[in-house]
């Protein structure tokens, strides 16, 4: 996907497109919004590097161009972030390291239309995997509403991406 996307939500424009310079600032925004994700992620809400982290936070030995950002907004004001790699963690599949909406726009049909949105548009992905922290249940609803099967987290590495760790991170 490699242009701006309008998504049909009645009422309102939501479009999901690339992050650009002018959106650090309202990143940060959501970041300080959604510090539920980033305490049930991390054990720390979210800290200034964080947005700049998304551009350079890979799984090790992945491909920078495999990596997607994608904002949320929804008229005129970024409501969510979505962060993908392609082919990871194997040929075909795409992985979801980061499906945020804030708050005030969860549980409105919102997140549904954009993943669907996204999906549709993959070309190519025979297999979605996501990340939800354990335990944190809007996560886990939102995942299972979409078909996800929640399973076990698998064996935590001690490499977390070019960021910094939290307490509920290994170290």
């Amino acid at each position: 996907m490699d242009d701006a996307v309008l998504i049909d939500v009645p009422g309102e424009r939501v479009v999901v497109r690339a992050p650009g310079e002018r959106d650090e600032g309202p990143l940060l925004t959501l970041f300080e919004e959604c510090e539920d994700w980033f305490v049930a992620a991390t054990g720390l809400p979210s800290g200034p590097g964080d947005v700049q982290s998304l551009f350079y936070s890979l799984p090790e030995g992945v491909d920078p161009d495999a990596k997607s950002l994608w904002v949320v907004e929804r008229d005129g004001v970024v409501t969510g972030l979505v962060d993908v790699v392609r082919d990871h963690p194997e040929p075909g599949s795409v992985a979801v390291g980061l499906f945020l909406l804030a708050p005030w726009a969860r549980g409105r049909g919102l997140g549904r239309a954009v993943a669907e949105a996204l999906l549709a548009r993959a070309q190519g992905v025979t297999r979605v995997t996501a990340t939800v922290p354990s335990g944190w249940r809007p996560g886990e609803r939102f995942a299972e509403r979409l078909g996800f099967t929640l399973e076990e987290a698998t064996a935590p590495t001690a490499q977390v991406g070019n960021r910094r760790t939290g307490p509920r991170e290994p170290s």
